[in-house]
């Protein structure tokens, strides 16, 4: 498996996220997506992107609805995404997204996390300069081959392609992953993207073992409590 695709897995399956969490935080995107970008899910590629990649994770239609339908009752829910960037044990580095709407809130759960578990939250930029910031896809059903002339006829730039077992693995910069998307759907309708994200994916991993390991492991559990954290990014071989 690639090195891209590796580090985003191990991102999704950082200690096993609740579901209420999950439903939540799909909520609040979806809320974000209708209300900036339209109500209208076939107008608006975001919230289609969204609603879609909620369904696979098996989030119910009733918290989709509902989540679109608080901005068609002029509901207004104000909510600010915030990164943070930390260290912990062992040469270890983190990245934590979030969206909230109380910073303060926030800020006041995530540092805690770090400094209980040996670590410390950094400046902006300390961290994420050792990230690449990318769009990942993973298409099931066609050829690397197949996926390759459809992105070249549409003049889209990607990083790499790859093939892992039965999944074509595509990587591409974060800012092209509208292109990406568009020219996968526009070569099939129906394609079958069993992966769709913006990731970032530490340029180079370190191995955690013994109490550093332990203690990592502590800081993803502690991130993961916390209902603000969308998304924890980092530079562990898990």
């Amino acid at each position: 498996m690639g090195r891209a695709y590796e580090v985003r897995k191990a991102s999704i399956a950082k200690t096993g996220a609740a579901k209420a969490k999950l439903y939540s935080n799909f909520a609040k995107e979806i809320y974000l997506a209708a209300k900036n970008g339209g109500t209208n899910i076939d107008s608006n590629a975001t919230l289609k992107s969204l609603v879609e990649k909620a369904k696979k994770q098996q989030v119910p239609s009733d918290i989709i609805n509902r989540a679109i339908d608080k901005v068609n009752s002029g509901a207004d829910e104000s909510y600010t995404s915030c990164r943070y960037e930390g260290f912990g044990p062992g040469g270890s580095t983190v990245i934590v997204d979030c969206l909230t709407d109380n910073v303060n809130r926030t800020v006041g759960l995530v540092r805690p996390a770090f400094t209980k578990c040996n670590g410390k939250l950094g400046v902006e930029n300390s961290v994420s300069h050792f990230y690449e910031n990318l769009s990942i896809f993973a298409v099931k059903g066609h050829t690397e081959e197949e996926l390759f002339e459809a992105l070249m006829m549409e003049d889209v730039e990607i990083k790499d392609i790859e093939t892992d077992e039965d999944l074509v693995i595509i990587t591409g910069d974060a800012k092209d992953y509208n292109k990406i998307r568009t020219a996968l759907v526009n070569f099939d309708k129906d394609i079958d993207l069993e992966m769709e994200e913006i990731s970032m994916v530490a340029l180079d991993k370190v191995t955690l073992e013994g109490e550093d390991k332990e203690v990592f492991e502590k800081l993803l559990s502690m991130l993961d409590d916390i209902e603000d954290v969308q998304n924890v990014y980092h530079n562990v071989e898990l």
